[in-house]
């Protein structure tokens, strides 16, 4: 075991740990923020997303020891309130069908946009590539992102 000071969503976390276990298990079973979902556990579906500073990770192969002093944000820390432009595009596209892979592709969506405002729809498919969605709803996602986008640009 050893002890680990995380930042998470604007907080500091203190916690003692295995320096191998993944970021995934530490948010769930020992920080108690389950919006962070396990799929696959082998960084393939994307239902783990996390941001790890500004960029988009698997938090399922991502070990504590490897995060450092760098902030990581969750889906519970995305917005305060789900206001998030994508969260909001999101809701007003309708994505969602069972909605488990939900946190992750809007994980994945919202450091895309951070990184690139206006991203074309060959972009929006090479950062969503790996996000997968058993109910499909892919054509949605990419008209959400679209939507977030343009929200973005007019506020």
């Amino acid at each position: 075991m050893a002890a680990f000071s995380l930042k998470i969503n604007g907080t500091q976390h203190e916690i003692n740990v295995d320096p191998t276990t993944p970021m995934l298990w530490v948010l769930r079973d020992h920080l108690h923020m389950v919006g962070t979902k396990y799929g696959c556990g082998i960084a393939q579906c994307g239902a783990c997303t996390i941001h790890l500073g500004d960029n988009a990770v698997r938090s399922c192969q991502l070990p504590v020891s490897s995060v450092g002093d760098q902030e990581i944000t969750t889906i519970e820390g995305l917005s305060e309130n789900g206001d998030h432009p994508v969260q909001k595009a999101w809701l007003e596209v309708d994505v969602p069908q069972c909605g488990y892979c939900q946190a992750g592709q809007i994980m994945t969506a919202s450091a895309l946009l951070k990184k690139n405002p206006n991203p074309s729809d060959t972009e929006i498919e090479n950062a969503m590539n790996g996000n997968i969605c058993r109910c499909g709803t892919y054509t949605r996602i990419r008209k959400a992102i679209k939507m977030a986008a343009n929200t973005n640009q007019n506020s």
